[in-house]
């Protein structure tokens, strides 16, 4: 795993912009740090002259745009720290070497030093603000850190390594630590167990081993306790559970179940830690799987899982389904709102042919429904007699009003948008999960399937 920070570096007061570059890069690159420069790497640049060609791109964009500013950002820093003993310091290097040229898209210079003095890796990547080709300068987005970290994630992951799951806020450590403090309620469960480790034969005989520690009992609708530096009596209901009266009695009787032990959440295996684990395996089903898989798109599964918290296949499963389902009920409603659309459509056609060629019917009707008139009129009449049929077949007796059927077909067709809004991304956010399900699925198929073909071997030996 590896942690990640973006830098904007200034230009030092009273030092010109190459001084400024140097004093960076020349920390970065110490010889005592980097294993005597071994350990230093640059792309479209060379490291021992970065300052300088960080300098003369500067100064290309300088001529072409015609800005200039005091307090620019000459430079970008990218720190990335690995966990002890997860990496080699060559690794270290690549890894930092590929997360730059994924960050920048290889559109800036930058060096890679990798830095060995402390017990974690860490890489101290510098990379130029202005671009290549001297025309723009590297725009530090909202929330770049956190794209930041996410491509180095995605490449950890690419590499075998683990990523760093973020925590709620309420879970984190605090810089501030104090030190535990025994409650009254802490001591008289700790007193508990002790009178619970001696193997009571029945609840009455824990009450008199309890008392006799010097606790007073009072009884009643509610059992409570009280200490001797107790001002008041205390519930066992209000103690945590397996301590508690129920679970006490359940605890001391054979073969009792507690609500602790009831209300115990089974043991289940992560979904993550067990899909990395194996991946670091790289056994025969690995390796079978790799030659159909892209591991870069396991590595983009990986980041779904943590992103979306699923920590089970059945949750996987889950989420996959519903949004499948919600994608289709949204589709079903589009094509409702298209096939009334088309009847509108088909009803304001009718209408026109209707009020067009009503006079030829007349005209008809009073030949006698003359074969001759009929051949003559042909086309005009069909299509006055397929609109007078779909009037008959609407049952409302009169013919519908065109401006009610313009107003219907406008505000379906505002319907329909909407709905398209919402189809859209539920549909990439479908397929994205449908594509992790199947990369999961394929992954402990391989690996079930290396399995069975091991234990048949074995089998025949």
């Amino acid at each position: 795993m590896a942690a990640t920070r973006l830098i904007a570096l200034h230009r030092n007061k009273g030092k010109s912009v190459l001084q400024s570059l140097s004093d960076r890069t020349d920390y970065a690159m110490n010889p005592e740090k980097t294993e005597d420069g071994l350990l230093v790497t640059g792309y479209e640049c060379d490291p021992e002259m970065v300052k300088e060609e960080f300098l003369l791109t500067k100064r290309r964009y300088d001529l072409l745009s015609g800005r200039w500013y005091n307090n620019e950002v000459i430079a970008y820093q990218i720190r990335q720290s690995f966990k002890p003993g997860e990496v080699t310091p060559e690794e270290a290097n690549e890894i930092g070497r590929e997360l730059a040229l994924r960050f920048t898209k290889g559109n800036y210079a930058f060096i890679v030093a990798t830095h060995t003095d402390r017990a974690h890796i860490h890489n101290h990547i510098i990379f130029n603000s202005t671009r290549l080709d001297g025309r723009r300068k590297f725009r530090n987005f909202w929330r770049s850190g956190l794209a930041l970290q996410k491509v180095s994630d995605l490449v950890c992951l690419e590499h075998g390594l683990a990523v760093i799951t973020p925590k709620p806020y309420g879970e984190r450590s605090k810089r501030s630590e104090y030190p535990n403090q025994s409650t009254i309620r802490d001591r008289i469960m700790a007193d508990m167990e002790k009178i619970l480790g001696s193997n009571p034969k029945s609840f009455d005989e824990f009450l008199e081993r309890f008392k006799s520690s010097g606790y007073e009992i009072k009884t009643g609708k509610h059992l409570a306790v009280k200490g001797n530096d107790q001002k008041r009596f205390i519930r066992l209901d209000s103690l945590k559970e397996g301590f508690r009266e129920a679970d006490l009695q359940a605890r001391i009787s054979p073969g009792g179940v507690s609500s602790w032990e009831a209300v115990r959440p089974a043991f289940k295996v992560n979904l993550l830690i067990d899909v990395q684990e194996k991946l670091k395996e790289k056994g025969i089903g690995y390796a079978k799987w790799a030659t159909r898989y892209n591991v870069k798109q396991m590595a983009k599964s990986l980041l779904y899982l943590r992103d979306h918290q699923i920590e089970s296949l059945e949750q996987l499963n889950r989420i996959a389904n519903e949004l499948s389902g919600g994608q289709e009920e949204i589709l079903s409603r589009i094509r409702s709102c298209e096939k009334r659309l088309s009847e509108i459509s088909t009803l304001r056609t009718h209408i026109t042919n209707y009020l067009k060629y009503r006079e030829v019917y007349r005209q008809f009707s009073e030949s006698g429904f003359s074969g001759s008139f009929y051949e003559a009129h042909r086309e005009q009449l069909t299509k006055y007699r397929a609109a007078k049929k779909a009037f008959d077949e609407l049952g409302e007796g009169a013919i519908p009003k065109r401006q009610e059927l313009e107003m219907d077909f406008q505000k379906i067709l505002q319907e329909k948008r909407e709905l398209y809004s919402e189809y859209y991304p539920l549909r990439d956010r479908a397929r994205e999960a449908l594509i992790v399900q199947e990369n999961i699925r394929s992954l402990y198929e391989s690996s079930e399937k290396a399995k069975e073909k091991d234990r048949s071997k074995n089998k025949e030996y």
